[in-house]
Formats: structure tokens, sequence, C-alpha cells
């Protein structure tokens, strides 16, 4: 059976969520694979709102098993608040359902002690972290000095670790940043009681995917974020602090190349982007904060209104090909009902010359101006079409513009937040 990956094409965001809950009906295994709890996917079930940071949103689903692969940075505390959610909630995780990698680095109270201040002292060049210490639990596992959680297992291993790293930390944080120190002690008593309620999800999600494979199973590689956050492709430095691109599903899971057999793309009929960095197509004007209100675009992590915009395929057409997409998915085509004409950024103009590229350079992006293609909006609601063809007319003629301009067909579009709320042209597990 397939393995698929779904990432995000633009600054995240997009919906990946969603799609996720709704192929994981037909996957055995739902792998996460990079990324941190600044990821957030929220998930409409029921009339009930499921907002995930670390579990793969498969877990809703019965009889899957879900994974936490090495290429994410784990925060114990937070894994540990969304299993007690989930249990108020009669979702129950067990061993059985959900591995975590013994691989994966785990973030600690210095790494966002760490974050915050850094954050405070750039002062107006601040890039907008979420403060949740993923960059700097990133910076350690390069630098050869993470703790990974078999060493969060291992108690001898994990006190000397954690006594060189608090040392250090503790003299950036109060002779460079001028913040509070951090207490060695309360941090080893709060992380062994995390390592004793973790310890039996703790496995190795490399070889348990290596006996998937062998038996012929389905399985869903989940990235966060989006690939314009990418650390390498992205708009550096207003970025995240791993590989979000489709590449990342074999570093951050275990698995060789030629297992992947499909990457859908997640792109959201609109542009949005929260935090710092530059944006071509975004809107200040009162259909953006339509498009805002309507759309509901404020962060599931962070609360933050997200900046909203056009739909820019120059950063669309950038992922396609950085990604190797094989499909699309548009997702929330029902906020742009009403709006009429619609845009979409095809090609940018920078001092006079047209680009049909995405400039690696933050200083050009910020002068460059989009070049649209006007639209005929609609007027019907959508929120209730389950067939492509009935939709309306120029809803139709959106979406099949969008797979004319980015070479890519389009095989599931989103209509509402509920599961229901979607029309599938094809799926991607069917052989």
């Amino acid at each position: 059976m397939p393995a698929v990956v779904v990432i995000g094409t633009q600054w995240g965001d997009e919906g990946k969520g969603k799609v996720v809950d709704l192929f994981s009906e037909d996957a055995d295994y739902i792998v996460r694979f990079q990324g941190g709890n600044n990821a957030g996917h929220t998930l409409v079930v029921n009339n009930k709102k499921y907002i995930f940071h670390l579990i793969p949103s498969g877990i809703l689903h019965q009889g899957k098993v879900c994974m936490i692969g090495n290429g994410v940075v784990l925060d114990p505390g937070v894994l540990i608040e969304e299993l007690d959610r989930l249990e108020k909630n009669g979702q129950r995780v067990t061993p059985e359902n959900l591995v975590i990698s013994e691989h994966l680095h785990v973030i600690m109270p210095y790494h966002k002690a760490l974050d915050v201040a850094r954050e405070e002292k750039k002062g107006k060049g601040k890039i907008g972290t979420t403060g949740r210490g993923i960059g700097p639990c990133y910076e350690d596992k390069v630098a050869r000095t993470g703790i990974r959680m078999n060493d969060l297992l291992d108690t001898e291993i994990f006190i000397e670790k954690l006594e060189k790293n608090v040392a250090e930390k503790n003299f950036i944080l109060t002779k460079f940043l001028e913040a509070e120190p951090l207490d060695t002690e309360k941090i080893y008593r709060t992380y062994l009681e995390y390592s004793e309620r973790l310890r039996p999800y703790v496995g190795s999600v490399s070889r348990e995917l290596s006996k998937a494979f062998g038996r012929g199973a389905s399985i869903l590689f989940e990235g966060a974020q989006g690939t314009h956050l990418d650390i390498d492709h992205g708009t550096y430095p207003y970025v995240t602090s791993s590989n979000v691109v489709a590449g990342n599903a074999c570093c951050g899971s275990g698995i060789g190349p030629t297992q992947i057999d499909r990457v859908i793309g997640i792109c959201k009929a609109y542009t949005t982007r929260v935090g710092g960095g530059p944006f071509v197509t975004e809107l200040s004007d009162e259909i953006g904060r339509h498009i805002q209100q309507s759309g509901g675009e404020y962060g599931a992590t962070t609360g933050r209104p997200r900046r909203c915009g056009w739909l820019d395929l120059v950063v669309v057409n950038n992922a396609v090909r950085l990604n190797g997409l094989s499909w699309l998915a548009v997702t929330k085509l029902d906020v742009l009902t009403g709006i009429d004409p619609l845009k979409i950024c095809t090609a940018y103009r920078y001092r006079g010359e047209k680009l049909d590229y995405f400039p690696p350079q933050v200083k050009i992006l910020e002068d460059c101006e989009p070049v649209y293609e006007t639209l005929r909006g609609w007027k019907e609601p959508i929120t209730n079409v389950r067939k492509f063809t009935d939709l309306p007319e120029n809803a139709k003629n959106y979406i099949r513009r969008v797979e004319e301009l980015t070479g890519t067909p389009v095989k599931l579009v989103s209509v509402g937040p509920e599961r229901e709320q979607t029309i599938v042209l094809e799926n991607p597990f069917d052989e």
C-alpha cells in the first residue's frame, strides 16, 4: 500500500490537520516527522474542536498507530497535557497506538528561557518566534549537546548532561541576556516524572516502520508548518528551525526515499502568514480583514492573528518544485465566497523586472510587487456542496486555474471546517 507525505505549501496554517485527519481513515500508521509544539493542527469533529501540537491528528481514529519521529523536538510536559486532554475526551492513547522515537531530542526549560530572552533582546528585529524553545533545542542537537529521549530514560546520563547544559545556559542567560538562571535540581525532578510517564511509549520508529512496510501497511507522514518556513528553503531568517519539505519525512522518521509514493501539498485558497517576514500579496484593506474574520485566521498555538492576502502562486509553485508534489489539496475555498473579483498572484515585479520565481533574498522579496490575474468570484454558498461538479462555475474556474498555473492536479477541495465538508476527487491510498 502507498506511503503518502502531506506538507504545507505556504507559511503553515493551510489546514493540514483536517486533511491528515481525513486521509488517516485509510492509513494504518500516521507519522509526525519534524517540528515541535510551535505548530498546531485544529480539527472540528462532531462540532467538537481538537487542537494538536505533537500527537498526530490521526489519533482520533480507532485502530491506527501514531508515531512521533526522531525529527521532532518534544516538550514532554506539552505531550502529557495532550494525552490527558484526549483521555478526558474519551480518546484513549496507549503504547499500542502511540510510539515516540527514542532518538528525538527533548525540549528543556533552558531552551524556552533562551528563546524568550533572545527575542526580547532583539527589540525591533524580532522574528516572531513562539517562544516554545524549538530553535534552541535544534541548536543543541546540531551542537551534539542535546538530550535525547533515550538519555532522559537513563538517570545517570540525564543528570550528567543536564548539569553541563544548565551551567552553560545559565551563564548565557545571566551574563549576556540579563535573564534569570534556572535550577538544575528542579528541572531534574520534573523531568524524571515526565520520563516515567512516557517510558512505555518510547521505541524505534524506524524499525517499526520497516516492519509496517514489510506487511504492506498504508503510511501517512504528517508535516508541520509550511514549505516557506523551511530552515533551508524558506524566507530566512523568518523561518522555523527544521526542514519542513517532504524530503525530511525520510530523515525525520528513519526510512529511505524510495519508500515514498506520493506527496500531497496543502494550499489554502488564499495566503496567510503569522509573525514577521515578507508577504508580497498581503492585504491591509477591508478584503484582508474580511478574510481574516471569515476564515478564523488566528494561530492554534499562539492565538496571534494571521496576516492575510491573495493566493500567491509564485509561493505555491516554489513548493511544487521543492517537494515534488503529486497533488494539491485546496482548503478554505468557502472563505472566498462573496468576494468579487478575486485575484491570483502569478508573478512578481522587482524594479521593473518580472520574476516568475521565488527569490531567496528577503530584501528583494520586501521590494517585490505582485502581478495579478483577476477572476470572477461567486456568491452562492458552498459549505454544503459535496461534489466538484456542484460547485458554482466560477469556483470551479478558480480551482482549474490553480491547476493550470501550477501544473499540478487538485484532488481535494475543502469547503468548511468539518470532516464532511470536503470534496475528495481521488484518494491517495487507492492503488
